[in-house]
């Protein structure tokens, strides 16, 4: 109980005194973590809606792939992408290896199966009327993609928020190829890792209770966007 009130009020003066270290890597952690959930969104709403409401051979595959994903283990997507960005690697000579975007490359590959598959669950979930009266009234693909979008605009929310926390929570992944480097790759949660293994467990505390502070507030704003006008 003491570590955890040591913890409190070690946090309490960190963000009450503006730390310059941990402001850095408060911000790197949202810089990596947003960008990355960017990028899931980009890949896996679009991924979701074509398994929705496509019909060809092998989708009950690709939509088992898709659910295996989100349950995907961090640190073997790390050991993937670390393997690909790895100087001897097919990716090698881009240099990619211990640089910030390299950790936004496997949060997103961790964030992406997630959001896919909440937004899949979400078009499922749309009255499959709406669907046969858009096309009846002569919508294009696109004009029937973007209607199903905003009338499921809640529920692909909620994906973006399960992507960010998928993204903003891992460490694993983030430390293989990241490398924990001071002042270029060092997030919340790897900072929180190297200081629980060198015992101070104050410090871990106040790290961690810093990442749950960012982790709420960014939830919060978007969970404000999904319920605005919302009347009940």
């Amino acid at each position: 109980m003491e570590v955890v009130l040591e913890g409190l009020q070690q946090a309490f003066w960190l963000i009450l005194r503006r730390d310059p270290a941990v402001v850095e890597i408060t911000l790197r952690t949202l810089q990596v973590s947003g960008t990355a959930t960017l990028i899931s969104l980009l890949l896996g709403v679009p991924l979701g809606t074509a398994l929705a409401l496509g019909r060809f051979p092998g989708r009950r595959l690709v939509v088992s792939l898709v659910n295996t994903g989100m349950g995907l283990p961090p640190v073997v997507v790390g050991l993937f992408v670390a393997l690909m960005l790895w100087r001897s690697g097919p990716l090698g000579r881009l240099g990619l290896i211990y640089t910030p975007l390299a950790m936004v490359i496997a949060q997103a590959v961790i964030a992406a199966p997630i959001v896919a598959g909440v937004s899949l669950a979400a078009i499922q979930q749309l009255d499959p009327r709406l669907h046969l009266q858009l096309l009846g009234l002569g919508a294009s693909r696109g004009q029937l993609v973007l209607v199903l979008w905003w009338e499921a605009r809640r529920s692909l929310m909620a994906a973006a928020m399960a992507g960010f926390g998928g993204a903003i929570s891992e460490v694993g992944a983030s430390m293989m190829v990241g490398g924990n480097i001071v002042g270029q790759t060092r997030v919340l949660t790897t900072a929180t890792v190297l200081e629980t293994s060198k015992g101070n467990f104050d410090l871990a505390m106040a790290l961690g209770l810093i990442l749950l502070l960012l982790a709420y507030l960014v939830t919060l704003a978007m969970t404000w966007l999904q319920q605005s006008g919302r009347t009940g």
